[in-house]
């Protein structure tokens, strides 16, 4: 059992997948503050529920009084992660990079205090394009080609799971795992980094960067990665019909966010709790074994808590606040319908007439005509508060309330669609 109170915590938290010297790392941190980082891909000008795991470790390691760092990978994203993907990435261009970090940055600085605002422990933004772009390839190959075992990179499985598909792995993307691992000691050594953090498909990656340090610097660095989190029904965690849930409020209000969370499976409400809210192991625990009806009250809690730490109290409150207008007061008007999420729809579509199961499909709430039909069959559909009983049933825009169509799945998820 580990005793310093940032390792203490991530464990009673579920937090810790693999650590390459737990004892080691658990000393380290008791002997006084370290630095430590966790490396983003800036392929999109946001981050994604699907990161906040690695967000809330930077976030946890903070409130224990260490220094965080967010690396950017400026330079990897010219060569793209391969690890576990059933394909290559799109290469992006360097203005591309530069747009989607500084979207990232406003990202982090949702959920953690830079140096700009804290000098003394506020997290450090880097950008590995600093000291990759300056790279000579035969001097990398000097420096530390003669640390890099093939074999050894061979038997990662990120990269087994690729070789043994038809696509393969290019040399480009083979050369990811050495630039990722030149990272870690770059970073050691300009900022005294000693952790890395990352999710469970980067430990060989942390690995190679650990044993670098080791073998060019004699020093002892640590890697450490949190575990996969999939829904208790198998789904990866952060995606949803209409894509990624993004946690910028320009690519998805705050309301759609909390609905996100209020959204979760019974039997993951205690679990996700620990992983993405503040509040103590003890209270998490209670509410995730809270059954019945009682649960609904637990997620509510869940979307509250995670969405103040995302986009701060008063837009929470004021999410949880319009769910239960809409939800248990049937409210369509006024404040209410205001904060749910729009979505523009061609004017010229709806004009003329436009089918009723077509409507689900333009708002997202169904991925398929047949989808949307089920929808309705099912008398789960409901346009402007009426249930659709037609699925083949026209609107136009003289069904629009207020210059807006309200259409509904079931009771919990709603969209107001706007002519444009």
């Amino acid at each position: 059992m580990p005793k310093s109170p940032f390792l203490l915590e991530a464990q009673a938290r579920g937090l810790i997948f693999q650590c390459t010297d737990l004892d080691a790392l658990d000393e380290t941190m008791l002997a006084g503050p370290i630095t430590a980082y966790v490396g983003f891909d800036p392929t999109a000008d946001s981050l994604h529920v699907g990161n906040a795991l690695s967000i809330m470790m930077l976030r946890l390691l903070q409130k224990h009084g260490h220094r965080p760092i967010a690396l950017m990978g400026g330079g990897t994203a010219k060569i793209g992660d391969p690890s576990f993907r059933d394909e290559a990435r799109s290469l992006i261009t360097n203005e591309t990079i530069a747009h989607n970090i500084a979207g990232i940055e406003k990202s982090l600085r949702q959920f953690i205090t830079f140096s700009d605002e804290d000098p003394s422990s506020g997290a450090i933004l880097a950008n590995n394009a600093d000291w990759l772009d300056k790279l000579s390839y035969i001097n990398l190959l000097q420096d530390i080609g003669a640390h890099f075992s093939i074999s050894r990179m061979l038997s990662f499985d990120s990269v087994k799971q690729r070789l043994e598909r038809e696509q393969g792995l290019t040399f480009l993307e083979f050369n990811y795992s050495i630039l990722q691992s030149y990272d870690f000691r770059e970073l050691n050594r300009r900022h005294g980094a000693v952790l890395q953090m990352g999710g469970s498909d980067q430990w060989g990656n942390i690995v190679s960067g650990i044993d670098l340090a080791r073998r060019t610097d004699g020093k002892q660095i640590f890697g450490l990665t949190t575990p996969l989190v999939t829904t208790s029904s198998g789904a990866k965690m952060g995606k949803s019909a209409k894509g990624a849930t993004w946690v910028r409020p320009e690519k998805l209000p705050a309301f759609e966010y909390w609905q996100f969370w209020r959204n979760t499976e019974d039997a993951d409400v205690g679990r996700f709790l620990k992983f993405f809210t503040d509040l103590p192991v003890e209270e998490c625990e209670r509410l995730g074994a809270l059954e019945g009806s009682e649960i609904n009250d637990a997620k509510k809690i869940l979307a509250t808590e995670a969405t103040a730490i995302c986009h701060g109290r008063a837009a929470a409150e004021d999410a949880a606040e319009t769910a239960r207008r809409v939800f248990e007061q049937g409210a369509t008007q006024g404040g209410a319908q205001a904060a749910l999420p729009e979505i523009d729809l061609p004017a010229n579509l709806i004009a003329d007439g436009l089918p009723a199961f077509r409507i689900f499909q333009e708002a997202g709430l169904a991925s398929s005509g047949g989808e949307a039909r089920r929808l309705i069959r099912g008398g789960g559909g409901r346009v402007n508060d009426v249930v659709v009983s037609d699925e083949n049933q026209t609107f136009t825009l003289d069904n629009m309330r207020d210059g807006v169509l309200k259409v509904s799945s079931g009771k919990k998820k709603h969209i107001l669609l706007r002519p444009v």
